[in-house]
């Protein structure tokens, strides 16, 4: 393969041979750049900047998709210049040069403010790639200071007609890009890397690489990022996605070998104990599903090891009842347990939920205890005193439980409400305050396909409960799409009202506290290069405002809640409205799971399609908890055809988790699945996707088993080895921490 030498930045090629993954990119790359690439990626080593594989590939003599174009995203395409003008603006000094480029259908407009060089340097006629963040002007796509390289400069300059054809048939990487670093700037720092870069070990050992017909890894490396056909990306690609699934359930499957190698206290309820006097007082039956899960923790528990256990359950299912039936059977044992809760609604509303399971005998016993950041100084003394000294065997809180100051005389269970809410460190900060390794149970109400749950909790045992407790009046979804049909906007504060004057309660949930508008004073608006113009957002504040006026709520009693109340006067909002003193709830998702009010009957999910698919099932599970028939009423501005309306939908069309959990990973775009809007930071999957890969997946996970079955230390695996510490080090961007 051939290819234009790179450069640093003091303009001197890579040493050959002088790079390896593990080198820093500060020398590789110059000081500058490695700087720039850190703060957009997080990258400082060689190989994970290799490991930026290109989103797609482009030819020089295509062109794009204009008019398929998602809004608000940073893009990357290829096009051509169809005509540019300079006008003076309105509203103040200055000129705005304006270029239409386009792929021969669709029409898109590159906007520059006070650069009129623009004008002799986007000729019409000629072809680049351009690269920006997608906004739109009076219905217009446009992209406001978009950064671009032109072909005409890209050209070789005195080689021979063959080197000619072959740059322009090579197809061209398309970088995952930045507004401060273009995908051409990536090509060219990966080049400078590629160049300097020495040999390099397989992490796959050559019998697994040849069965499968795959690349030395070197080679992978050289052809996803500079290739000369088609096919030779292609093949890099299917070698890197195998190899990426192969280090992943190796590291996944070490762990957990690592786990079952430490040693912890057996915890057995004993006979005539707190769990069998707790079974013996409960109203109803247990779910077949709630015995099958509590007969499989209950054997965990029972073992010199550590339980590392996921349990996953639907809204409503009964995970929490599960949860504290094995509490239970650790304070059988003397031991304690600590539930690590998200939030203070949620810490506040388990404990609630708990002392009314247990009843007044069984709570004066256990003293179940809260303990968050916000409890007044003396109670926070009690709470941390009844922990330390064993006195309470059940605590509840949020992250204030990770803090120096809790300690514990005999933790003997950890459970993790929505694990995915949490890092890896603040999980093992909890475990460790255990004197002996404590058993971990996880709790999720995402459903998880095969798939995740092999990919992300690959080093957990999971169980699922997905029947529902019987006597559940159930729950009608409907979509409210106010694009189509804004006049039934106010039907909705209307079927609300009707419910309340049922008897009932309801919520209404918004993304945000405050309403957020940009203003449009005639001109494109130039915001930080962007050219964006943002319409409001459904907020607390607005909606209290729309119902405030609105006849039918003048004698209802409805109040807000969100994450800018504090501790205590969210508690008290939510025992006012679980006792019946308040008719709505106006709230953002701090009620999004665990909160349980069997008499609200309506959830209003307004701006619904800015909330992810499992979000949206999670709020509609507050409603229909008891024998009131739920009502979930989904509210968009979304337009008909858009992903956004797809996903609202969706939701609308099915009460079944594992369902929408499948939907949701076919609905999301490459490169958020478990992305930031799961775990609140980046996805460090690369090529691998869930809902795709499953039987590479799969594949992989047979051979990491059957490797680590010969060689448990990967003494005979260096370069495997080596990958493996490499992708544990990637925790720190939260991806495997959902483990």
């Amino acid at each position: 393969m051939t290819a234009r030498p790179a450069e640093t930045e003091g303009g001197a090629p890579a040493v050959p041979g002088s790079l390896t993954l593990d080198s820093k990119l500060s020398g590789a790359l110059g000081g500058r750049t490695a700087q720039a690439v850190e703060r957009a990626f997080g990258y400082t080593t060689v190989g994970e900047m290799l490991a930026h594989y290109p989103r797609r590939y482009a030819l020089r003599g295509e062109l794009t998709a204009l008019a398929s174009l998602p809004l608000d995203e940073n893009v990357t395409i290829v096009a051509e210049v169809l005509e540019v003008r300079v006008r003076e603006m309105r509203q103040r000094r200055g000129s705005i040069v304006e270029a239409k480029i386009s792929d021969g259908t669709g029409v898109l407009t590159l906007t520059f403010f006070n650069q009129r060089w623009r004008e002799n340097d986007l000729r019409p006629g000629r072809r680049g790639i351009f690269a920006g963040k997608v906004g739109d002007y009076k219905g217009n796509r446009q992209l406001a200071h978009p950064d671009y390289e032109l072909f005409d400069d890209l050209a070789p300059v005195d080689v021979g007609d063959a080197a000619a054809k072959r740059w322009a048939e090579s197809p061209i990487p398309i970088y995952p890009a930045t507004s401060t670093l273009a995908s051409w700037q990536l090509a060219k720092a990966i080049g400078v890397l590629l160049d300097g870069l020495g040999a390099v070990d397989d992490p796959l050992p050559s019998s697994v690489r040849e069965g499968r017909r795959l690349l030395a890894h070197r080679e992978a490396l050289e052809r996803v990022h500079r290739p000369e056909h088609e096919s030779e990306w292609k093949a890099a690609r299917r070698t890197l996605r195998f190899t990426e699934a192969f280090v992943l359930q190796t590291a996944l499957l070490e762990r957990r070998a690592a786990l079952r190698m430490t040693r912890a206290l057996a915890r057995r309820p004993t006979a005539g104990g707190l769990l069998e006097r707790f079974d013996a007082a409960l109203p109803f039956a247990l779910t077949g599903d709630q015995v099958q899960v509590g007969d499989e923790i209950a054997r965990d528990l029972g073992e010199p090891v550590p339980m590392n256990r996921l349990v996953q359950g639907e809204v409503g299912s009964g995970k929490t009842l599960v949860a504290l039936r094995a509490m239970l059977a650790v304070a059988d044992s003397g031991g304690q347990s600590a539930l690590l809760a998200p939030t203070e609604v949620l810490a506040a509303q388990h404990l609630r939920s708990i002392v009314k399971m247990l009843g007044p005998e069984l709570a004066a016993e256990l003293i179940p205890t809260l303990i968050t950041g916000q409890l007044p100084a003396a109670e926070r003394k009690r709470a941390l005193l009844r922990a330390a000294a064993g006195q309470s065997r059940l605590v509840v809180g949020t992250h204030a439980l990770i803090g120096d100051r809790v300690s514990f005389a005999d933790l003997g269970l950890v459970v993790v409400d929505e694990q995915h809410r949490f890092g890896v460190e603040q999980r093992e900060a909890l475990r460790l305050k255990g004197a002996e390794p404590p058993h971990v149970l996880v709790l999720t109400a995402t459903p998880i396909p095969r798939t995740v749950a092999m990919t992300v909790f690959g080093d957990l045992d999971v169980s699922t409960i997905a029947e529902l407790p019987a006597g559940r009046a159930g729950i009608e979804s409907q979509v409210v799409p106010l694009a189509i049909r804004p006049a039934w906007r106010p039907r909705v504060w209307e079927r609300l009202a009707e419910e309340v004057a049922l008897g009932r309660q309801g919520f209404v949930v918004c993304p945000a506290i405050e309403a957020r508008v940009a203003e449009d004073d005639g001109e494109p608006v130039e915001a930080d290069g962007e050219g964006e113009t943002a319409g409001p957002v459904a907020s607390v504040a607005s909606v209290l405002a729309e119902l405030e006026a609105n006849p039918r709520f003048a004698d209802l009693r409805v109040a807000p809640l969100h994450g800018r109340m504090s501790a205590d006067e969210k508690d008290r909002t939510m025992r006012a409205f679980a006792a019946g003193e308040l008719d709505v709830l106006v709230s953002t998702t701090v009620i999004e799971v665990g909160v349980d009010v069997p008499n609200a009957s309506v959830m209003v999910v307004v701006d619904a399609d800015r909330f992810g698919v499992s979000q949206l099932h999670q709020l509609r599970g507050r409603v229909g908890r008891g024998a009131v028939p739920g009502l979930c009423l989904l509210v968009t501005q979304a337009v008909p055809g858009s992903l956004a309306l797809q996903r609202v939908e969706a939701v609308a069309a099915t009460l079944d988790g594992f369902e929408l959990a499948r939907v949701d990973l076919e609905l999301r775009r490459e490169g958020d699945v478990l992305g930031a809007t799961q775990s609140g930071g980046r996805s460090s999957l690369k090529l691998l996707r869930v809902v795709r890969d499953g039987d590479v997946i799969a594949d992989a996970r047979a051979e990491a088993e059957l490797l680590l079955g010969s060689d448990p230390g990967l003494a005979d695996h260096r370069a495997l080895a080596a990958a493996v510490r490499r992708r544990l080090d990637d925790e720190a961007s939260g991806y495997l921490s959902k483990g």
